[in-house]
């Protein structure tokens, strides 16, 4: 099998494109967990992250902290009694 040439790092890349790739804190603002990751996503806030240095700050309204999946607090929500109709009408 022929091998393929060897590229410089970065040449298929065009210049001025692409979103800036930086290390972001999110803040869930439910339950104020924070964690800090890279991300893309573009932030008018800034906070100041437990290592003394100064990062974007993205608020999400869900996360691990406190979505129902990760916390095992799933909830059946019975709206106008649709569970008690059901039971009343198949329970023979």
């Amino acid at each position: 099998m022929p091998r393929l040439p060897r590229r410089k790092p970065g040449a298929d890349v065009k210049a001025e494109i692409h979103p800036d790739y930086r290390e972001v804190v999110f803040q869930d603002v439910t339950s104020d967990f924070k964690f800090l990751t890279r991300s893309t996503i573009a932030t008018k806030e800034t906070i100041k992250w437990e290592d003394g240095n100064e990062y974007p700050l993205a608020k999400v309204d869900i996360s691990s902290a406190t979505h129902p999946f990760y916390t095992g607090q799933n909830k059946v929500m019975d709206t106008s009694g649709r569970i008690d109709k059901f039971k009343k009408r198949y329970t023979k």
